[in-house]
């Protein structure tokens, strides 16, 4: 069991933790406990800012861990309302948030399960001007959105502030996440694994479905790298590509190495 006294009583610990109250030492006892986190790095999860976009599928059980684990700040941004057939893997909203700003729902149920947490609701469809914007002034960026021109967009503007980006995605029964760290000269962005001149095929939930477990995987998944970048640990997926199938519960992982010709960050890129 958790000794809060062991700990408020270790000298060395008493000069890390000025920042943390008795009731934060509790709350994250489970994180403070791991070798990998110990009460420095609950810290620097409480002092983070993560932006998440889109709060849909992924964006849910991401959210969720984000905020529970004690991430100091979140920008949640959206431009949609809660639809009844969210409901199936939408786990963040709920039948009292019918309608309103899918951002407000979130904010009221992370508010819910940690109010100390600081969330920001943006309602909006943001453009590259905004992203720049938006990411300038955060930790790490989790794309949680549906649609490709989001997802080159988000790319863009997380290479040009250096800012990490865990990029998730799901559909039929499965999904995908990758880890860009553009703190590193040598990361390869979303563009060099899906280039924006190959016209990929787009699907889309409301017209081919997708397994309402799967987007909890990945969302989940999105969470831990996200909390490992903002900790300071190596994330397991810097420059990796899991892809996930839910049918089998296969997990196939590949290395991902930076294009030289890539328009976005090789020697085709634009200026």
């Amino acid at each position: 069991m958790f000794d809060l006294r062991k700990i408020q009583g270790d000298v060395s610990v008493r000069k890390v933790h000025r920042k943390m109250n008795d009731q934060q030492l509790l709350r994250y006892s489970r994180h403070i406990l791991l070798n990998e986190f110990g009460i420095e790095g609950q810290e620097r999860l409480l002092a983070s800012h993560a932006l998440i976009i889109g709060l849909g599928g992924l964006g849910s059980p991401a959210a969720l861990y984000l905020a529970s684990s004690g991430v100091g700040r979140i920008t949640l941004c959206d431009h949609d309302t809660v639809d009844f057939s969210n409901l199936q893997r939408q786990i963040i909203h709920r039948m009292a948030t019918l309608g309103q700003p899918k951002v407000l729902s979130a904010q009221a149920t992370l508010h819910e399960i940690n109010p100390e947490v600081e969330c920001v609701p943006l309602q909006i469809r943001a453009d590259q001007a905004k992203l720049m914007e938006l990411i300038a002034r955060v930790d790490v960026v989790l794309d949680c959105c549906d649609n490709f021109a989001t997802r080159y967009a988000v790319n863009r503007a997380c290479l040009a502030q250096k800012k990490p980006l865990v990029s998730g995605a799901a559909i039929l029964t499965s999904g995908q996440i990758a880890v860009f760290d553009f703190r590193r000269d040598d990361s390869p962005c979303y563009n060099c694994l899906f280039s924006e001149d190959s016209e990929a095929e787009e699907l889309r939930c409301a017209t081919t479905g997708v397994f309402a477990p799967l987007v909890g995987m990945i969302g989940a998944m999105q969470a831990a790298e996200a909390i490992k970048l903002l900790i300071g640990l190596e994330s397991g997926l810097s420059g990796k590509l899991l892809f996930v199938n839910a049918l089998d519960m296969s997990f196939i992982r590949s290395d991902l190495s930076k294009d030289p010709t890539c328009c976005v960050c090789g020697s085709r890129r634009a200026g």
